[in-house]
């Protein structure tokens, strides 16, 4: 069974910083590329950043280019997002989302961590 476990939310001040961690099982992580996604009550999801199954390749959605970073360890089937410069309107639920390199019906969500930017 494939588990997507999230953690390192919180609430944080204004300017601050987090580090969200993704913690997958039950799947070869090696062959999924990894993305982090957010949602704020009432709004869409949100693409935020992406990275290839073998970490050679990262993209960003412009709203968190340059303060966000993602990351992944295969070794630890892990994978990260380092969040800087936090705003409020960061504020929402962080998912991650793996999807297989070529089986691209192989895909599956986490079930989030709240990430609460205010002072």
């Amino acid at each position: 069974q494939v588990q997507l476990v999230e953690s390192g939310g919180g609430l944080v001040q204004p300017g601050g910083s987090l580090r969200l961690t993704c913690a997958a099982s039950g799947l070869t992580f090696s062959m999924y590329a990894m993305s982090w996604y957010r949602q704020a009550p009432g709004k869409e999801r949100e693409f935020l950043a992406g990275i290839t199954s073998g970490g050679g390749q990262t993209n960003y959605a412009d709203s968190v280019k340059g303060r966000f970073t993602i990351s992944k360890d295969n070794a630890k089937n892990t994978v990260f997002l380092q969040m800087n410069s936090l705003k409020p309107e960061d504020t929402a639920l962080y998912s991650c989302y793996a999807m297989h390199q070529r089986l691209t019906d192989l895909k599956y969500w986490g079930q989030g961590t709240q990430v609460t930017v205010s002072s």
